[in-house]
């Protein structure tokens, strides 16, 4: 499947990307995918974000993975996640006018640090219309008004974010969303990013169009 490297511009802060896509030609929906914390090593090349986007165009998805200012070839500095969270909003626009993406069908998905990012820049963006987060940092109220498809996965075994506290801030969003706990799987998914990849994207596929 075709690998392209791109460049997002976020105010003249200019962010490292890759755009995966799927093997056929034609407008697809696209999905903008967020790495985990960039002071802990997180970025593009995380094995969780390139299961996601791999399985994502294997489902017929186009997947833009990024870093986040300050991380690899990304101009500027950590910015406390709100400077993060405008970088994910210029990546949802940078992918909206892509020949190859339908604009109408745009999902945001994010892992850890990434899943509290994809959650804040997935209910402001309107060309977002679904929502999927791995493991994500939980803030207080996150998507409490969004009516937009939502998914957060987790694993019974994080030692990093609490699978209760997960589900207790899922479990206040409004629907419709779907919320699951993976038995025995960790923060990092050893050995199980592929699932998770798989049942990302097959909540996009049901929620941007495909079935």
């Amino acid at each position: 499947m075709p690998v392209r490297k791109v460049t997002i511009i976020n105010n003249k802060v200019s962010l490292e990307a890759c755009l995966d896509l799927p093997a056929f030609t034609g407008a697809c929906p696209g999905v903008v995918i967020c790495h985990p914390h960039p002071l802990y090593g997180g970025d593009m090349a995380n094995s969780v974000v390139v299961a996601l986007s791999r399985a994502l165009t294997a489902r017929g998805m186009a997947a833009l993975r990024f870093n986040f200012r300050g991380v690899g070839q990304s101009m500027g500095t950590f910015a406390e996640g709100v400077g993060e969270v405008e970088d994910a909003l210029a990546a949802v626009k940078f992918l909206s006018v892509l020949r190859e993406v339908d604009p109408g069908r745009i999902g945001m998905a994010g892992y850890s640090f990434g899943g509290m990012v994809a959650m804040a820049a997935g209910d402001r963006s309107s060309l977002v219309k679904a929502i999927a987060a791995v493991s994500p940092v939980m803030t207080d109220g996150a998507l409490g008004g969004c009516l937009k498809p939502k998914y957060i996965i987790s694993g019974s075994e994080d030692s990093l974010i609490s699978a209760q506290l997960i589900h207790d801030g899922a479990e206040t969003m409004p629907g419709p969303k779907k919320i699951e706990l993976i038995e025995g799987a960790d923060h990092f998914w050893r050995g199980q990013s592929e699932m998770v990849g798989g049942r990302v994207a097959g909540f996009f596929v049901e929620n941007l169009g495909l079935t």
